[in-house]
């Protein structure tokens, strides 16, 4: 019999957040590093490059990669043989651990998880509860995996009940452009096979646990058809030419996970679950010696990856004028100084709410850009903690309203948006710019003052004003209601030549 006791539980999973918050896996940092050194489309080159830099510097920083500090999602595995020194359940002691570390006052975590879901969705202030899965297996050792899941890449996941007879990788390449850039690619996409519904979701998600290998299995040649499945969706979906971003290039996925399970002779359940540019998860084990340990990777094993701004537009937020966004290029690479505001889903949801009362608005955003961002607090000297864009289509059904009450110039955001924000954008001659997702640390280093001036009772969803300096973004969609996120993923499909462009 082993003894596990209570504080090791908590302990451990509370060092294993904060670890995970700053460091990415190695396997998955050299795999986009791959990506990087190989892709042909520089606008998705300098995407990886961002996330690169900002996975060294959140690293060195010990801050988090991403401002969407996630969900907690973890696997456990209980040993048959195990006993507990415990006064709490192990839901319980997980929970505990999940609220220390995401009340770590060396590294602020985001809370964003939310309680009466369905209701007044109010955010329980620690990040509690996480998402446990539970086996009971054979051994004296408790087998844990902790993750972090972004709520961006959540929202893609995807599931379908196939006829027995229906093609896999036809449902998956349909499935894919469907589900935009708001995953954040490149990264992962975990598929779950067989089972009842529930079971291949739960499939697809235990997949992107496993260590990215698909340049290995490539090699090796596969042995099932698993693996001939992984080999055929790892080179088709990036044969779609989505790239990074969703801005046209060679990777979109750096490995496909696929996990199955039998099923039913009349089913075939059948989920997508995407990780995406943040990737974070970590596997321990408890044997009642006490807390799992956490070795900090070598910093020399991150690559030494530089952007280069100098062919960026410089713009002044402060003097800007109508006209001169309607210069801006598709697709150009701008650095941003000057005021932005900011405002996300519940903020956009109130400022709707008070101009369709005649109520004014806490903020004035004629002439302004507001940024969809939930920045993750402060610590010692910073202004801001990680600060990078959530997803635009979120915000697309407020945005004729705002766009026509207020005389906003523009948006910034991550991903594409969809029919109803570019009919908006194209009407009002707005503009809408992309940030890139997956690198939070480095964009918060562009913003020089920050305040809340609106909304403070939201929390992380508050309006702030931000003062920025040099804060990189592309023109994602311009005045005339052209959309790089439309255009250049089927460019690459095109000169990529291995799926017909429909």
């Amino acid at each position: 019999m082993t003894l596990i006791k209570q504080d090791d539980v908590i302990q451990s999973v509370a060092d294993a957040l904060q670890y995970i918050s700053y460091y990415h896996p190695l396997d998955f940092i050299q795999a986009i590093n791959a990506a990087y050194e190989r892709e042909e489309n520089q606008a998705a080159k300098d995407a990886m490059a961002q996330i690169l830099i900002n996975s060294r510097m959140c690293a060195e920083g010990h801050r988090p990669i991403c401002q969407d500090t996630g969900i907690v999602t973890v696997f456990v595995k209980v040993g048959m043989n195990v006993q507990w020194d415990a006064t709490l359940s192990l839901d319980d002691m997980i929970n505990e651990g999940v609220r220390r570390a995401y009340l770590h006052p060396d590294n602020v975590l985001r809370a964003s998880i939310l309680r009466d879901p369905a209701g007044k969705r109010q955010n329980t202030k620690d990040n509690t509860p996480a998402v446990i899965h539970y086996q009971i297996v054979a051994g004296d050792k408790v087998d844990i995996t902790v993750a972090a899941k972004g709520g961006g890449s959540e929202n893609k996941s995807k599931m379908a009940m196939l006829n027995p007879s229906d093609s896999i990788v036809d449902w998956v390449l349909k499935t894919v452009p469907t589900m935009g850039a708001g995953w954040c690619p490149p990264g992962m996409l975990g598929i779950g096979i067989g089972g009842t519904a529930e079971k291949a979701v739960l499939l697809a998600k235990e997949s992107l646990m496993d260590p990215v290998d698909i340049q290995e299995l490539i090699a090796r040649g596969a042995q099932n058809r698993v693996e001939e499945l992984r080999i055929e969706l790892f080179e088709k979906v990036n044969a779609l030419g989505i790239g990074a971003q969703g801005l046209g290039g060679l990777t979109t996925v750096v490995d496909i996970k696929i996990k199955d399970y039998p099923t039913h002779a009349a089913s075939l359940p059948v989920a997508i679950i995407p990780n995406c540019a943040a990737t974070r998860h970590i596997h321990f084990e408890l044997d009642g010696t006490g807390a799992a340990e956490f070795t900090p990777p070598k910093l020399e094993d991150w690559p030494q990856v530089t952007w280069d701004s100098s062919k960026a537009r410089r713009v002044n937020l402060d003097t800007i004028t109508h006209d001169e966004i309607k210069t801006w290029q598709m697709g150009e690479t701008l650095l941003l100084s000057g005021t932005i505001l900011t405002g996300r889903d519940a903020a956009h949801k109130r400022m709707v709410e008070m101009i369709a009362k005649g109520e004014e608005l806490p903020v004035d955003l004629k002439g302004k850009f507001i940024y969809y961002v939930g920045p993750v607090d402060p610590v010692r000297d910073e202004v801001v903690g990680p600060a990078g864009p959530t997803t635009a289509t979120r915000m697309d059904k407020f945005t004729e309203t705002v766009l026509g009450a207020t005389g906003l110039f523009g948006m910034i955001g991550k991903s594409e948006r969809g029919a109803a924000g570019i009919d908006a954008i194209k009407k009002h001659e707005a503009a809408y710019l992309m940030a890139v997702g997956g690198a939070a640390y480095l964009v918060s280093k562009a913003i020089r003052k920050a305040k809340v001036v609106g909304f403070a009772d939201l929390g992380m969803e508050a309006i702030y004003e931000f003062v920025v300096e040099d804060m990189p973004v592309s023109v994602a969609v311009d005045v005339y209601g052209n959309s790089v996120h439309d255009t250049a993923p089927k460019i690459w499909q095109a000169k990529i030549g291995k799926i017909p462009v429909v």
